[in-house]
Formats: C-alpha cells, sequence, structure tokens
C-alpha cells in the first residue's frame, strides 16, 4: 500500500500562484478576494483565517465578510451579488456550510461565474458538464481528486467508481472523469450489491461525508481509493474510508494529508485563473 501525500502537489500548486500573484503586484496591483461567511459555524472561521494567511503569503489580499448566521437569503444574495460587480475584489468564495435556512443554490447563483473560484456557479459546472473545461473554473475539491489520482497514471480508459454523487464534489468529479476518458460508475444510497459493483474498478472516489462508510467488504485487493470525506471525530479529521483497508489496496489518500492539503491550494490557482478570465473579458469588451 502507498499513501498519496498532497503535500507535494499543494506546494508546487502555490509555488506558481505566487509567481503570477508576483506579476500583478510589480505592475502595482494587489489583487484581492472576497469570502462570505454566512453560519455559526466555528470551524468555518477558522478556515478562512488559514485561508487568510495563505493568501498574504501569496501575495494577495482576502478580505472576510461574516455575515452572521441570522442573515437572510436576500440580504446573503445581495452581498455575493455587490461583491461579483466590484472592481475591488477579482474573486468571489462562499464559505460552507450556510445557516440551516440558506438555499446554497440561489445563493451561488450570483456569484460571477469569471470569479467564482470555488468553480460550484451553475454557470461553470454547466461548462464542465458539456467538457468545455478550458473555458471553465473548476470545483477545486474534484479536480484535487484526479490530480492525486493521476499520480498512479492517467485516468484514460480506466474503470473509476464515484461514491456519493453530491453538488460540490461528486457531480463535478463525474463531469471531469468522463473528461478524461474515463468509464465511470456512480454508487448511490440506493446501490445493490455495492461489492460486485466496485468489484472491477480500478480507483474508487469516495465523497460522501460519513466516517467509516467503505469497508473491507467492500474493497478488492490492488485498488486505488482517493478519499474526499471530512469527518470531524473526537480525535480529529477523519475520511470516509476505513483505515482496516488500507492494507489491501495498491495507494490510498489518508485523510488529512490528501485531497484537503490539494484543495486548498488549488482554490488559490482558481483565483489566478479568475483573474485571466477578467483580463480576457476586459480586451474584448466583456464578448465571448
Amino acid at each position: 500500500m502507498q499513501p498519496i501525500y498532497g503535500k507535494d502537489t499543494a506546494r508546487d500548486i502555490k509555488y506558481n500562484v505566487k509567481l503570477e500573484i508576483a506579476r500583478w503586484n510589480g505592475r502595482g496591483i494587489t489583487p484581492r478576494m472576497a469570502v462570505v461567511l454566512a453560519s455559526s459555524d466555528p470551524a468555518s472561521l477558522v478556515y478562512v483565517q488559514s485561508k487568510k494567511r495563505t493568501a498574504e503569503s501569496l501575495g494577495l489580499g482576502l478580505e472576510v465578510f461574516d455575515l452572521g448566521a441570522e442573515v437572510s437569503q436576500r440580504e446573503l444574495e445581495q452581498t455575493l451579488h455587490r461583491l461579483s460587480d466590484s472592481a475591488e475584489f477579482q474573486g468571489v468564495m462562499l464559505e460552507f456550510p450556510l445557516a440551516p435556512h440558506l438555499d446554497p443554490e440561489k445563493a451561488l447563483s450570483r456569484i460571477a461565474a469569471h470569479k467564482d473560484v470555488e468553480g460550484l456557479s451553475p454557470a461553470n459546472l454547466s461548462l464542465i458538464a458539456t467538457g468545455r473545461e478550458k473555458d471553465a473554473i473548476l470545483a477545486p475539491t474534484p479536480h484535487a481528486c484526479i490530480l492525486l489520482a493521476e499520480t498512479q497514471g492517467p485516468l484514460i480508459g480506466k474503470r473509476v467508481a464515484v461514491i456519493g454523487p453530491g453538488r460540490t464534489v461528486g457531480r463535478p468529479l463525474i463531469s471531469m472523469l468522463i473528461n478524461r476518458g474515463a468509464t465511470v460508475t456512480v454508487v448511490t444510497e440506493h446501490t445493490r450489491e455495492v461489492q460486485t459493483t466496485l468489484k472491477d474498478c480500478e480507483v474508487i472516489f469516495v465523497c460522501v461525508g460519513r466516517h467509516g462508510l467503505l469497508r473491507k467488504a467492500a474493497i478488492t485487493e490492488g485498488q486505488i481509493v482517493i478519499d474526499a470525506g471530512i469527518n470531524v471525530i473526537n480525535d480529529g479529521l477523519k475520511g470516509d474510508a476505513d483505515p482496516e483497508i488500507y492494507p489491501l489496496l495498491k495507494a490510498y489518500s489518508p485523510v488529512p494529508g490528501g485531497v484537503g492539503v490539494v484543495t486548498s491550494a488549488l482554490i488559490f490557482q482558481n483565483f489566478v485563473r479568475a483573474l485571466e478570465l477578467q483580463a480576457q473579458e476586459a480586451l474584448t469588451g466583456g464578448q465571448a
């Protein structure tokens, strides 16, 4: 078994981002990202402060807009729309989870596609689903999953499985895998005979958010597992794969230390992509 750590990949991504941001800084411009909070989740604030420190180390500004857990849907949408329209910010991010009364779909639709550093706006997801990744900003978690899987070889022609077709990870991941020529099996809560379904898959991506979901009974020896699950358990952060499966695997991404590390770096790569798209738009006068 071989653990697939994300540290080296994340370091390379951030190195390139820093070079790109330095080019903007050299012109007297400090690009800025806006991050919006709309919940009482204490972990979210910790994550945002970590992003802010990383942003500063890369040479860009990051401003946090904490709207609180009582914010209305209308106020949240108006804030996202205002930030998307503002020339002060070249990237806008909505931190999840949101307060329970808020509609994430409606909120995300208010972020302009060319400033959507998490690649979760309907416009970016549509581009990915139609095979136009070169025109899109890619959702960072599924992109991280693919980068780690590709350390074990190209995905073209491989049989792969995605466990959990959720909106923010699974669904865009499915499209991105298809775009890379993989043969994709999707496992949902209604899938019968999971072991039989997964048996011939070389790579399994699990992204449900349920600790220990993927167990020995579902695994065939020699498979690769990319774990995008994030579960806060008493003794720390855990993935969706039960560690008891590791000895059976050819390779696996650990939690923490795998997908999450790369995801954090890709948010800033997406910011650079957003800068490029806005520069192109300025040159063409806003025409596609």
